[in-house]
This record gives C-alpha cells, sequence and structure tokens, in this order.
C-alpha cells in the first residue's frame, strides 16, 4: 500500500454562517436529550420548535477575533438533567466545527428554550 500525502493549498478558506449553524444544528440534533431547535425569541413565553428545514433559525453565529461564538437555542426532553444535556451538546457542536470545518471556536453557550413532555396515549 502506498501512503498517500497531504498537499498544503496556499489560500484562505471561508465558511458561510449559514453553513456553520447547519453543522451546529444537525450536531444538536444527533445530542442525546434534545429534542429540536426554537427560535431565539419566546412569543408569549412560549418556545415555538422549529422544523428541521429550519435549524439555522435556532442557531447564531458570531464573529470574533480568534474564532466564532455559538448561541444554541434548544427544546430538551423532560426529564432529562439540563446541565448535561447543555454540556454534552456544547461538547458535540464544538467537535464537530472544529473537526469538520476546522474552525476555532471561542465560545458555546446553549440556551434551553423549553422542555418537551411526552404525551401518553
Amino acid at each position: 500500500m502506498t501512503e498517500k500525502k497531504e498537499q498544503v493549498v496556499p489560500g484562505t478558506l471561508s465558511v458561510a454562517t449559514d453553513v456553520i449553524a447547519d453543522l451546529a444544528g444537525y450536531a444538536a440534533l444527533e445530542s442525546y436529550g434534545v429534542v429540536g431547535m426554537a427560535a431565539p425569541t419566546l412569543q408569549d413565553g412560549i418556545a415555538k420548535m422549529l422544523p428541521a428545514r429550519r435549524l439555522r433559525r435556532g442557531i447564531l453565529v458570531h464573529n470574533g477575533e480568534t474564532g466564532i461564538s455559538v448561541e444554541l437555542f434548544v427544546v430538551i426532553e423532560h426529564g432529562t438533567n439540563l446541565s448535561t444535556v447543555s454540556d454534552n451538546l456544547a461538547d458535540r457542536v464544538r467537535f464537530v466545527l472544529e473537526h469538520y470545518a476546522e474552525i476555532p471556536i471561542d465560545d458555546i453557550i446553549v440556551h434551553v428554550q423549553g422542555v418537551h413532555v411526552r404525551k401518553n396515549k
């Protein structure tokens, strides 16, 4: 077997904030305890869960001097530990963005907008 050598291509790489938000949104949905994304603003004090095609509306991306900050607005499953779910979510999003997109991260902030309770039949 021959060994592949990585080639370094000169230049800069720009990643659109919408792409960053999509990556963060899909990583969030894969996290245990996260039911969905919510809009950053609460209407009448009630969190509205966003459909999968609008995940990026539940994520704010801010450019910083050394990296980006990501704010996630999520709905969590009832009965899960909010602190643990939030920590795991932040770790998962950080990993995806740093590993796959190679984006330096300054901060990840998780806002729990609501708790989802399953209805029994």
